[in-house]
């Protein structure tokens, strides 16, 4: 093999590996990947202290019109299903408004919220925002796709994983939840 034909073959090998997209690790029906959320405020929420909730991540753009009719629809879903175990987390795109804008925007009318990144994880924006990922009580990736929800479409996927009863904590975990804090 020549010098020039190595070099194409391991140029085209690169290609491939930087044109896979982010969320092809993502399968829906599969464990959902880690994930570390930091909200508008500094907050780190990790998946594990979300474990036995169905949870909602849904990115969006400023900018993006069915994005803006999707966020009231999700946070009146989330208010109205939250103490049944629903997180709904609103994931600003990069090219939408500073943090500070965000909050000045969003903070007195939207009560979701905000996260500014996803840290370890493959999730990412799909063909387009929005893009919802949905994790059941178990945490398996129940739902992954581009498009804007609807009433109809987050009665007929949400409710059913709500009804789902929440896993039962490890021993363990239980009994370190119990333990007076020292």
């Amino acid at each position: 093999m020549t010098k020039l034909t190595r070099l194409l073959a391991a140029g085209l090998a690169s290609l491939s590996i930087l044109g896979t997209p982010a969320n092809a690790k993502i399968k829906v029906g599969e464990p959902a990947p880690n994930f570390t959320l930091r909200t508008l405020d500094g907050q780190k929420i990790t998946e594990d202290e979300l474990h036995g909730k169905v949870i909602v991540l849904n990115f969006w753009a400023t900018w993006c019109v069915p994005c803006r009719a999707e966020l009231p629809l999700l946070e009146a879903f989330q208010r109205t299903f939250r103490d049944n175990g629903l997180e709904v987390y609103a994931v600003a795109t990069e090219d939408s408004l500073t943090p500070g804008q965000l909050k000045k925007y969003f903070g007195p009318v939207l009560k979701l919220t905000m996260v500014r990144s996803v840290h370890g994880s493959s999730y990412d924006i799909m063909n387009g925002v929005p893009t919802n990922y949905v994790i059941d009580r178990k945490g398996v990736l129940r739902y992954a796709k581009a498009g804007a929800f609807d009433l109809d479409g987050l009665n007929e996927l949400l409710i059913p994983l709500l009804k789902e009863p929440a896993p039962v904590q490890p021993a363990a975990s239980q009994s370190a939840a119990n333990q007076p804090a020292h």
